[in-house]
């Protein structure tokens, strides 16, 4: 059974995750890892999803806005057990729905050079390229993306 939950970044749930993307990111990011870090931080984080297969906490993202009308999209992941079914595209249908809601017209989100799945994932989902934002600019490692909602 699926259940997709609200929540913040207080649930009890979600440090697990969290502690699972980051070393996945770790790996991934290698030397760059602790520049990326710094802007992942989660415990003011007033909308995330988490998603849950039998009763299990097993992907997630965040919400947090940008810019007044633009929402960014933060720390999506789902465990690797459980990748290839369709999780992280609920769970960022969700985020996008509730960004709806909250009357965002926008989110974007910034992902790494080396993350092709994650890459792959955004674009299936109508997210198009655009020039890197904020504290992105000049870094070659990563790709934003956004998309109208």
């Amino acid at each position: 059974m699926i259940e997709i939950k609200r929540t913040n970044s207080r649930d009890p749930d979600l440090p697990f995750l969290i502690n699972l993307l980051d070393r996945d990111l770790a790996v991934t990011d290698g030397d760059e890892h602790a520049f990326y870090d710094q802007f992942n931080k989660i415990d003011l984080i007033k909308h995330v999803v988490i998603l849950y297969q039998n009763e299990k906490a097993v992907s997630c993202g965040a919400l947090k806005e940008f810019i007044p009308g633009t929402m960014e999209i933060k720390r999506m992941f789902t465990k690797r057990s459980s990748r290839g079914k369709g999780y992280a595209g609920m769970v960022l249908n969700e985020l996008e729905e509730w960004a709806k809601e909250l009357h965002y017209s926008r989110c974007i989100l910034e992902t790494g050079v080396r993350q092709p799945d994650a890459i792959a994932l955004y674009r299936k989902h109508g997210y198009e390229l655009i020039p890197n934002y904020g504290q992105y600019e000049g870094v070659e490692n990563s790709h934003c993306f956004g998309k109208n909602i």
